[in-house]
């Protein structure tokens, strides 16, 4: 089982020494594994174990390096669950989870890459959730929405901003926590496709390459075409 990392105290903070705000940004952010450990906690609270598994290559000294380090500068902080969970958890404080508008950007801009997984390549159902909620977003309605993926497997996106007294993730593995506004069933190459922009999500249902089912908005503006 990985080791658990102690509460060490984070490595000296490298820096480019650059008064400006990118490199200020890549200070905090730029190490290898960091904005990846963020993709994956703003799912949610996350388990030592559980972010191990869904970062394959990355070593248990690393992992346990990284959270240190994202401790350090108010990335992310672990918390305690009650009973009966009673497992410790890393979460992203408000400073991490404003990353997502940076992870979107990169995703957007690394989504011409996915040609098709590669022979060594990882996949995980919920990596496709920052490129498909962000075309989701361009329909312009909020609600919830579970994507299944004809492979077998699912994950579930929020649209719209979280009441402050009800904070939601954004996205998470696994069917929706209630019924969602819409269900969206395509492939994974679908998934690769629309997150490429080269087909839309409403092409996508229409030509039949996706399949939806819901009444809310989200699905009837799917089903517009």
């Amino acid at each position: 089982m990985p080791r658990q990392p102690h509460a060490a105290p984070g490595r000296p903070r490298r820096s480019y020494d650059q008064y400006c705000a990118a490199a200020r940004a890549l200070d905090a952010v730029g190490d290898r594994w960091t904005l990846l450990i963020a993709r994956e906690l703003l799912a949610g609270p996350r388990r030592y174990t559980d972010l191990h598994a869904d970062l394959p290559g990355v070593s248990t000294d690393m992992l346990a390096t990284r959270l240190r380090d994202m401790e350090r500068d108010g990335l992310a902080e672990r918390r305690r669950l009650p009973a009966p969970a009673s497992a410790t958890v890393y979460t992203l404080t408000g400073r991490g989870a404003a990353l997502l508008p940076v992870l979107d950007a990169l995703a957007d801009w690394g989504a011409a890459a996915l040609t098709g997984p590669g022979p060594t390549d990882a996949v995980r159902a919920h990596w496709f959730a920052l490129p498909l909620r962000r075309r989701l977003a361009e329909l312009g309605a909020e609600g919830l929405v579970e994507v299944r993926l004809d492979e077998g497997t699912a994950f579930h996106v929020h649209l719209g901003d979280p009441a402050e007294d009800h904070p939601v993730p954004p996205y998470a593995e696994g069917p929706a926590p209630r019924d969602p506004d819409a269900l969206l069933s395509l492939s994974m190459a679908t998934c690769a496709a629309v997150a490429r922009a080269e087909l839309t999500l409403v092409d996508a249902v229409r030509e039949g390459h996706a399949r939806v089912s819901g009444d809310g908005r989200l699905a009837k503006l799917l089903r517009a075409g």
